[in-house]
């Protein structure tokens, strides 16, 4: 949604959706690189700004967006309304920047649909129990979307974005990656949890632990995409992964760290960075950490620094991804190779 003529292309078929006879809730993100754009105004005056406040600046990306695709769906004929993720009832943990959705209360979500309106949620935002606005993190709106299809019984939530599906491996890398037309919510899991851009791992938890239906699609095409449907009966994807193997190539901000003696305080009392993989030897502990959360990698790069530990963000992070892939020396050698 990174232009007003994306806007009104979406409101178009969101409308002919609901014409059709469907409620329609519709999640959203920020527009193209807003929340980017926010983060260097706040980078401009402090490179550590206070994560309330920090919240608060972020969580305006995605209302601009409700608002102006509310305008659009009026101006094409249909009746709606936009809330934030607090009017919307998501109910997060008092964390700021990577809060946790704890409940999801969608009552004027309900009233409004049952008045025949269209309702334009603000995604990747909540309010806290004290009643602080929140953000969610990487992948919010994802979680946004797929919390209020589970607090509203939805038949299916939709996630789209600029991919047409989960694909065998990302489809700007490798040319000839085929796309999946159907995977189980754990199979997703194992890929969205090594880098896989279409779902965040934590918002294919969610729906794997209240048994909703998935649809990986691109914005803006009448593609089926990929359905995702809910662990309990047999699909084979994977096991076909047994002749071509899944491979990820992290997408997340990654960064490789070098450290003598064990686990390092800064790593310990880093907010928002999350470690990927870590070895310990003789020499002390390497590992992959991902720092995509972390507001404050100015204090991380210090740390390291003042430990004479090693830190490198030049790095990816490239998973394969199959059923028994380790009892097959063929591809072992070739991941190796």
């Amino acid at each position: 949604m990174a232009t007003i003529a994306k806007i009104e292309a979406i409101a178009q078929r969101v409308v002919a959706k609901h014409e059709a006879g469907f409620g329609v809730v519709v999640v959203v993100s920020a527009m193209g690189n807003t929340t980017d754009n926010l983060l260097k105004l706040a980078a401009e005056i402090t490179d550590v700004p206070p994560a309330r406040e920090l919240d608060m600046l972020l969580s305006t990306g995605e209302r601009t967006t409700m608002a102006l695709l509310s305008i659009a769906i009026q101006k094409y004929g249909a009746q709606s309304i936009s809330f934030t993720g607090s009017q919307s009832g998501i109910i997060t943990t008092d964390s700021h920047a990577n809060a946790r959705i704890i409940s999801v209360r969608p009552y004027r979500i309900q009233d409004e649909l049952e008045r025949g309106k269209i309702v334009i949620v603000a995604g990747f935002q909540g309010t806290s129990y004290k009643n602080e606005i929140t953000t969610l993190g990487r992948g919010g709106s994802d979680m946004t979307a797929i919390a209020l299809a589970g607090a509203l019984n939805a038949v299916a939530c939709e996630i789209y974005s600029d991919v047409d599906g989960v694909y065998t491996a990302d489809p700007k890398i490798v040319l000839d990656a085929r796309k999946l037309d159907e995977l189980s919510s754990s199979e997703v899991l194992e890929l969205a949890q090594h880098g896989a851009k279409v779902l965040h791992d934590d918002a294919v938890i969610y729906a794997q632990r209240h048994q909703i239906a998935l649809y990986a699609k691109k914005s803006l095409s009448d593609d089926g995409g990929t359905y995702i449907r809910p662990d309990g009966w047999p699909n084979f994807a994977l096991e076909r992964s047994r002749i071509a193997p899944i491979a990820v190539v992290s997408a997340k901000k990654v960064a490789f760290v070098r450290c003598a003696g064990g686990l390092p305080e800064w790593l310990t009392r880093a907010e928002g960075v999350k470690v990927l993989h870590a070895s310990f030897g003789e020499a002390g502990m390497s590992a992959l950490i991902d720092v995509w959360n972390c507001n404050h990698l100015a204090q991380v790069e210090a740390g390291v620094a003042a430990q004479g530990d090693a830190f490198r963000e030049d790095v990816k992070n490239v998973t394969i991804v199959g059923i028994d892939i380790g009892r097959m020396p063929v591809w072992m050698e070739r991941a190796w190779a």
